[in-house]
């Protein structure tokens, strides 16, 4: 047979279109010749390929070759095709059975002695396949993180030798069994070390049971950062297709072996990064900082130090909960729906407020510190709480409430909404939140009062009422009242 069709997938973004691998031979002088917009490092996998089959005692056929992947618009990039070339080309020359080719979808870089070497972007084309209904054949190294697709059959290779011995019939591969390392992950760090600042508890566990954004400001040392760090442990754990979409984005991010998982991510860019390591960029689109804390929190630490510009990109992906990059050959949606949670001091030399004095900042520079920070970004965090010092004691205190009893309150919040909504209180649309957050008009006059005295926007009074239904639901009434209410303007009075 003088033609051969392999199933593969490409990466764009998180997701993994499907790519038809179509091998013909011909008559004529030999050559190779590569179509279907393939990018750099495909168009080397020709040679590759040669390589790779010669060493493996295999003929390379003596012909005029074409490989076409199709579709023919969508761009093709890296070592990922290199397998399912060589194994189109072993078919169409009859060296391979091509009929026991149409159930697979094959991913892997072939090095010249035949090796499979892993790619990234596994998962995505994992959990595609099994859309598909296909079995997939990865390196060894990716088998693992292919495995997380469960009902998927994988077949997990090391050299071309041992996949051609499976589709020949000659020695059939066994689908790979998950050995469930990727599921063992550490516990996350107990909000019971943080000593004191119950305030700052409280706003913790409001801002875990809605999803609400969080900023911080106190001095240096008041356990800001802790604080922060603690939040993961208080959110509910990822159910089973947001543990995947979370690893999916690990997968395509090129960062390493997936770990941690199915935990929630906890980011904390230094305040040195750029816009594009914040959203993502790169000629070839890759995942920036509020990608990899989708489903999880973002910690921005000493957030007036951003640059602003890097900051004001944060604005659409905290409304839309995603980013989409636009380049030249084509546009790419990423996830970002994630938890910010911020951190700054008051001034520049961070002890404005402190009862030992030490501030020496004018109001000038004060102001110029704050102003940093845009009204719309300020707008879309739902509270905004001071941090006190508090007196210093070495000794932990035996009282405090860990993160397993607040996580209970939160995940029982957490189903009040979803089985009222659908999603978290933070998420809800306008119509979704009149229909929640629905107020008395003696409440309702009150609070547009105290909107109109506290000069805050529409957005931020919509952002209130959700945190109020966030606390009416901690206390599991259907109602929202005044003290909800008031507790929730209290998050805005240093706004």
């Amino acid at each position: 047979m003088s033609l051969a069709i392999v199933h593969s997938r490409a990466q764009v973004g998180v997701e993994a279109p499907g790519v038809t691998v179509e091998a013909h031979l011909a008559n004529g002088l030999p050559s190779l010749t590569l179509v279907g917009l393939p990018e750099t490092a495909v168009k080397e996998s020709k040679d590759r390929v040669r390589s790779a089959i010669l060493n493996s005692g295999f003929d390379f056929p003596a012909r005029r070759i074409t490989l076409n992947l199709a579709p023919a618009d969508l761009p093709k990039d890296g070592g990922r095709f290199d397998l399912a070339i060589a194994l189109g080309i072993l078919a169409a020359n009859g060296q391979l059975p091509a009929a026991s080719l149409e159930p697979l979808e094959c991913l892997g870089e072939l090095a010249l002695s035949g090796t499979v070497r892993p790619v990234q972007g596994v998962l995505p084309a994992a959990l595609a396949a099994r859309a598909a209904g296909r079995a997939l054949v990865v390196p060894k190294e990716n088998a693992e993180e292919a495995s997380l697709a469960s009902g998927l059959v994988v077949y997990a290779v090391g050299h071309l030798l041992e996949l051609a011995a499976h589709l020949s019939g000659q020695t059939p591969l066994a689908p790979y069994q998950a050995n469930g390392l990727l599921r063992e992950s550490p516990p996350y760090p107990d909000l019971a070390e943080v000593q004191g600042q119950s305030a700052a508890k409280r706003a913790l566990l409001v801002a875990a049971a809605g999803a609400h954004n969080l900023l911080l400001s106190g001095p240096p040392g008041t356990g800001k950062t802790l604080l922060a760090s603690r939040l993961p442990g208080l959110l509910p754990p990822l159910n089973e297709d947001e543990a995947l979409r979370v690893a999916a984005i690990h997968s395509v991010s090129g960062r390493g072996p997936l770990t941690h998982w199915p935990q929630r991510p906890f980011r904390q860019p230094h305040h040195t990064a750029s816009a594009a390591a914040l959203v993502g960029g790169g000629g070839r689109p890759q995942p920036g900082e509020i990608t990899l804390a989708h489903e999880g929190v973002l910690f921005l630490d000493e957030l007036p130090e951003f640059d602003r510009k890097v900051l004001e990109v944060l604005r659409e992906p905290l409304e839309n909960g995603e980013i989409v990059i636009a380049r030249a050959n084509g546009r790419v949606r990423f996830p970002a729906r994630f938890q910010l949670v911020a951190a700054m001091n008051p001034c520049p030399c961070g002890y404005l407020g402190d009862p030992s004095g030490r501030c020496r900042c004018t109001p000038e520079q004060i102001q110029r510190y704050r102003a940093k920070l845009s009204g719309p970004l300020l707008d879309r965090i739902d509270l905004h709480l001071t941090v006190s010092r508090e007196t210093t004691r070495l000794a932990p205190q035996a009282s405090a409430e860990s993160s397993a009893d607040i996580a209970a309150r939160v995940a029982v919040a957490r189903e009040r909404q979803l089985h009222r909504q659908g999603c978290p209180n933070a998420f809800l649309d306008l119509k979704s939140m009149h229909q929640n957050c629905a107020l008395s008009d003696q409440d309702q006059a009150w609070l547009e009062t105290a909107g109109e005295r506290m000069n805050l926007s529409l957005r931020a009074l919509h952002r209130i009422l959700k945190v109020a239904r966030t606390l009416a639901d901690l206390e599991g009434v259907a109602a929202i009242t005044r003290p909800h209410l008031a507790e929730a303007l209290q998050y805005r009075a240093g706004h």
